[in-house]
């Protein structure tokens, strides 16, 4: 069977699926994310924090799923690029992947015993499983805008050479409080539209603060990255090559480089535009009581605020800071075009089954949890 698309062609796919995916993530799995790092807060009393968990507790296992095809992706599509960032940052994904065991964990042991202390150590586990994964997925991106410490050598196997601190500097932080503040904010608002009364409120006071926060570090974020953090620009006469040989082309890394796209390519402003606009937009719909909407608008925050670093760097996947022309660009370091196109008729049948499976299961669990339901599910944490 002839291969109806150019390599060319399914690398740009292939990139476009990638950030559908990890928004994909972002969106499903953040919320889940932002409610167990408002449980000890949000919750006051073991019967708020029971109704906080089964908020989540049924649907958790399937957002994950956005992440499991995002990592597989990498690997079967980006494979160099996977190396990399399994490899650099080993020791981080360890750390989330420790806190998003904790989390399940959690939600199955804290009801065991009724004593207050074992039940308030696993509220502050379910805690950390929340809130830890959602700071360093924003400190991992923050890291690779500025450029992640490797190189490639002649014999294309890539070599990390930073160390796990490194990976937290003053602007990756700063980047991880944008995701932890944006996917917190989400969470509120899923939590007030799952639950009644006094939960729904705490949580909407929440997204005030929330909304405040992302809007203010998201704009200080884009500051320095437009006027002091090192970008990465390719300054050979660069050829697409069907060899992925990341070493074939020069770059340079330049302060402001991360916004040239955006004189290139102006419709690219639309990216931070959403992040203000739909962080902005879903606190006014929560003002007017339209909670839905309102998280329809905070996951168009997020898809906005994801595209932001994305369309930024296009075409660095991740960039080298310790030998910038090792740098993997989506022209130098996808897998064949055979492999690609196997992926794509893959991704084709089965991401349509898995959104009408989520959107069927929603759907079926939706109305909200409260004391009385908690009381006739048996299944309930």
């Amino acid at each position: 069977m002839p291969i109806p698309f150019d390599l060319d062609t399914l690398r740009i796919i292939w990139w476009l699926l990638l950030g559908i995916l990890l928004i994909g993530f972002a969106i499903m799995d953040g919320f889940d994310l932002g409610v167990a790092s408002l449980l000890p807060f949000v919750g006051k009393k073991d019967e708020e924090r029971r109704i906080i968990i089964n908020t989540v507790g049924p649907v958790w296992e399937g957002n994950q799923v956005w992440l499991v095809v995002g990592a597989g992706a990498i690997f079967a599509a980006w494979p160099m690029v996977y190396a990399v960032a399994f490899s650099g940052f080993y020791m981080a994904m360890f750390l989330v992947l420790a806190a998003l065991i904790i989390r399940p964990v959690g939600f199955k042991f804290r009801s065991k015993l009724a004593h207050p202390l074992w039940r308030s150590i696993w509220d502050w586990g379910i805690f950390i499983g929340g809130f830890v994964p959602a700071l360093v997925f924003g400190v991992a991106v923050g890291n690779v805008l500025q450029g992640v410490p490797f190189y490639v050598d002649q014999q294309m196997v890539p070599h990390y050479v930073g160390s796990f601190w490194e990976l937290f500097t003053p602007f990756t932080l700063l980047c991880g409080i944008v995701s932890a503040s944006m996917l917190v904010h989400h969470g509120a608002l899923y939590l007030a539209i799952k639950t009644e009364q006094t939960i729904s409120q705490r949580a909407l006071r929440v997204v005030n603060w929330t909304t405040l926060t992302t809007v203010i570090v998201f704009s200080i974020a884009g500051l320095y990255v437009s006027g002091s953090l090192e970008g990465y620009m390719i300054s050979s006469s660069f050829i697409k090559n069907a060899t992925s040989n990341p070493l074939a082309k020069s770059v340079v890394a330049k302060i402001g480089a991360w916004v040239a796209n955006y004189y290139q390519y102006p419709w690219m402003v639309a990216a931070p535009a959403l992040g203000f606009i739909g962080t902005i937009l879903s606190w006014h719909l929560k003002m007017q009581d339209r909670l839905k909407l309102a998280f329809v608008a905070s996951s168009t925050a997020i898809l906005g605020i994801i595209s932001t670093a994305g369309l930024s760097m296009y075409p660095f996947i991740i960039p080298s800071s310790y030998d910038p022309h090792s740098s993997l660009t989506l022209w130098d370091a996808s897998s064949s075009r055979t492999t690609l196109f196997i992926m794509l008729c893959a991704v084709l049948i089965f991401l349509p089954l898995i959104v009408a499976y989520t959107s069927w299961a929603y759907r079926v669990l939706a109305g909200k949890v409260t004391s009385k339901s908690l009381s006739e599910d048996m299944n309930s944490y």
